[in-house]
């Protein structure tokens, strides 16, 4: 096995995969065309919201989620520091600041008391929102973070990049998927290759508030809008000539938006692997808990993932003692695991507006301990036993 390469993640392309794009690229749109909203609407219904918002990229479905949700400069947004810079960055765009709340050091997810604790100390009342983030495909208790942010008038974003088919069970006992709407205004997901659902690029974002889907359409498109009931000129206007109607060509441009459509091409893909997507979310369950029976209790685990229902297990850590050192033994055995992630508001870009190491023990701790072991579908078992007894070995060396 060692002459095998095993990385962290990896993409499943069938060849169902090849001939939806295949078929895309010879239809008569690459992009704006119908594959679009046919993948909008397949991921609405699999995810249980009322609509879905295809874009260019994860990263894109922030930042218009920041625009639609109005951040403005000096605006305050709390996120968690272990989450790619995405989560965080998506304020900064829009020129608000980004304040970070410490982790559950057993969840790995932002901390509510930390989050709650920030809000109540804010009495100039200059925080507007929260983007909380299910990190790893764990989700969060989007309705205990809810009724926080009713208290004091907050918008919610769930950065579910990796979280689609993930969800939490409510007060009630009923499953709330991730990105459903019922607690969160917004929701985005990722299609990046390494995820649930590759696209080569791409991401969506889901809500149940129909002002924010129009809005977010706009934003997606320039600002642009085709809808004749938002367009603020008169019809004698937009044609030239005296009439009650909008000629077929005209449009308006009513914000300032960007281009950050999906290609046709790329949304076949998606509906694609959207239609095998429960089935590699059972196959990650699976790795989850054969990584469980194999690390629980061991003396060189400082922490781990565990088995935890509702977990769509984008990622499998654990935390150990010498990462470093187990880092590099893997990697000299071809496996390829990663680490994920540097705290963000250790990143030079964020310590330039003061925050320092020390700051948040929990997420700091966590990051001198976590690796990210394989974990995608078409991992096998021999691959994953030969890993297993890899790290074995490592630690079975050191005791």
């Amino acid at each position: 096995m060692e002459h095998y390469n095993i990385p962290y993640g990896k993409q499943n392309i069938t060849e169902a995969d090849i001939r939806a794009v295949v078929n895309a690229l010879k239809s008569d749109y690459l992009t704006q065309g119908p594959q679009i909203l046919e993948f909008e609407q397949k991921f609405a219904e699999y995810i249980g919201c009322k609509y879905a918002v295809a874009v260019s990229n994860g990263t894109a479905a922030l930042h218009l989620s920041s625009l639609a949700l109005n951040v403005r400069p000096d605006d305050k947004v709390i996120t968690t520091p272990i989450t790619f810079a995405a989560s965080a960055n998506c304020v900064r765009y829009c020129e608000g600041e980004v304040l970070f709340a410490d982790i559950d050091a057993n969840t790995y997810l932002i901390d509510y008391e930390s989050v709650k604790n920030i809000i109540e100390k804010d009495t100039a009342r200059e925080i507007v929102g929260l983007v909380l983030v299910d990190f790893a495909g764990r989700a969060v208790d989007l309705e205990k973070f809810k009724e926080l942010a009713n208290q004091y008038g907050l918008w919610i974003i769930e950065d579910a990049c990796h979280s689609p088919g993930g969800y939490f069970v409510d007060n009630n006992g009923e499953k709330q998927n991730c990105g459903n709407g019922n607690f969160a205004d917004l929701a985005v997901f990722s299609f990046h290759p390494v995820k649930h659902i590759a696209c080569g690029e791409g991401g969506m974002i889901t809500t149940n508030d129909k002002k924010l889907y129009e809005r977010l359409l706009q934003l997606r498109t320039h600002g642009i809008t085709r809808n004749k009931d938002l367009f603020s000129n008169n019809p004698a206007f937009a044609s030239a000539v005296q009439t009650e109607e909008y000629p077929g060509w005209y449009m308006e441009m009513q914000s300032l938006g960007y281009n950050y459509r999906l290609t046709d091409f790329q949304a076949a893909l998606g509906i694609s692997q959207l239609s095998r997507a429960d089935e590699g979310i059972t196959k990650r369950r699976s790795i989850a808990e054969k990584y469980n029976q194999a690390f629980t209790g061991k003396p060189f685990i400082k922490g781990q993932s565990g088995v935890i229902k509702g977990h769509a297990y984008h990622l499998y850590i654990i935390e150990v003692e010498d990462r470093f050192g187990l880092y590099n033994f893997l990697r000299s055995k071809n496996i390829f695991a990663q680490i994920h992630y540097i705290p963000c508001h250790l990143m030079p870009y964020y310590k330039q507006f003061g925050w320092k190491e020390g700051d948040f023990p929990y997420a700091e701790n966590y990051y001198k301990h976590c690796i990210s072991l394989p974990m995608y579908p078409t991992l096998t078992d021999e691959e994953q036993q030969y890993l297993i007894e890899v790290i074995n070995s490592y630690y079975s060396q050191k005791i």
